[in-house]
C-alpha cells in the first residue's frame, strides 16, 4: 500500500506538471492513494475552482487539501459543500462550509483518513490547532476508524509543524507540512512509526519566488512599480513524498521524497 502526497499546486505551471506526470508516476510507483494540496491551483495562484478540482480528480487525485487561500475563489464556498473529496482546514471556525476530515476508500478497499489542519503562527485566524488535533485523536483511532491516516499541516513555521509531527507520532501514517512552497530535506519516519516531512514544497515553477513571478516579486520588495502577485509560468517541478504503508499497524514502513522535472531536477 503506497500513499503519494504532493505539495501546493501553484497556478498553470503546477497543473501542467500534474497533467504531464501524475498518471505515469501512479503507474510506475504502484501508487494506491493520492493526496494533493490544491489551495494555490487557480490561474491567479490563489484558491481553487470546481473545474480545476474535477480536472485533478480525473488525473488520479483522490483527495484535495487546502489552507489559508481556500476561499480566495468565491465559488469554492458552494462547491466544497457538494464535493467531499475537497477539504478545508479542520480548525477553521465551526460554521465554515465543508469539512476538514474525511474517510475515503482505495480501489483495494482500504480506508484512508485525511485530516487537514492549519497552523496558528503567522497565519489567518483559526481555532487552536493543537486543541483541534487533541479532540480529533480522542475521537478517531488508527486501525479502528481507518486503516491509514494522512495529516496535511498547512503552516508557516517549522517548529509548529515538527511539534505536530511528534504529537501524531504513532497515531498517523503520515504528517506532512505544506504552505511554504520550499521542500525540506528532513523526510523520515519518527520513533513511533509516523512518516514525516516539514514541508513537501510546491508543484510549480521554481524559477520564481515561491511560485510567483520573480521580477514582479523583486519589484515589490524593492518598493518599485509592481503588480499584484501572479504565478510564474515556466516548467513546473512536482514535489512531495511517497509512503510505503504497513497494512498490519497502519504506520509507515518506508518514506521517500519525490521531486520530478523543472528547475529542481537540473
Amino acid at each position: 500500500m503506497k500513499i503519494f502526497f504532493l505539495g501546493d499546486i501553484v497556478g498553470k505551471s503546477g497543473r501542467i506538471a500534474i497533467n504531464k506526470n501524475l498518471k505515469e508516476t501512479i503507474q510506475d510507483k504502484n501508487i494506491d492513494f493520492v493526496v494533493v494540496n490544491g489551495e494555490n491551483a487557480a490561474d491567479q495562484g490563489v484558491g481553487i475552482t470546481e473545474e480545476i478540482s474535477n480536472e485533478l480528480f480525473s488525473l488520479g487525485v483522490d483527495v484535495i487539501t487546502t489552507g489559508n487561500h481556500v476561499w480566495d475563489q468565491k465559488e469554492t464556498t458552494n462547491h466544497i459543500e457538494r464535493e467531499s473529496r475537497l477539504l478545508r482546514p479542520e480548525n477553521l471556525t465551526s460554521n465554515s462550509p465543508g469539512k476538514g476530515f474525511g474517510i475515503f476508500k482505495t480501489k483495494k478497499g482500504f480506508k484512508v483518513g485525511v485530516l487537514n489542519l492549519m497552523g496558528n503562527v503567522f497565519m489567518k485566524k483559526c481555532e487552536n490547532v493543537f486543541e483541534t488535533a487533541n479532540k480529533f485523536l480522542n475521537k478517531y483511532k488508527l486501525k479502528k476508524d481507518y486503516d491509514f491516516l494522512v495529516v496535511d499541516f498547512h503552516g508557516e513555521i517549522t517548529s509548529e509543524k515538527m511539534a505536530m509531527g511528534h504529537f501524531f507520532d504513532g497515531k498517523a501514517t503520515l504528517l506532512v507540512g505544506t504552505h511554504t512552497h520550499v521542500p525540506t530535506n528532513d523526510c523520515r519516519i519518527l520513533l513511533n512509526g509516523t512518516a514525516y516531512l516539514t514541508d513537501a514544497g510546491m508543484c510549480g515553477d521554481y524559477n520564481s519566488v515561491i511560485g510567483m513571478d520573480k521580477i514582479n516579486s523583486l519589484n515589490r520588495f524593492l518598493k518599485k512599480e509592481s503588480q499584484k502577485h501572479y504565478p510564474a509560468e515556466g516548467e513546473g517541478t512536482l514535489c512531495g513524498l511517497i509512503v510505503e504503508c504497513n497494512i498490519s499497524n497502519g504506520l509507515a514502513n518506508k518514506v521517500e521524497s519525490f521531486i520530478k522535472g523543472g528547475e529542481l531536477n537540473k
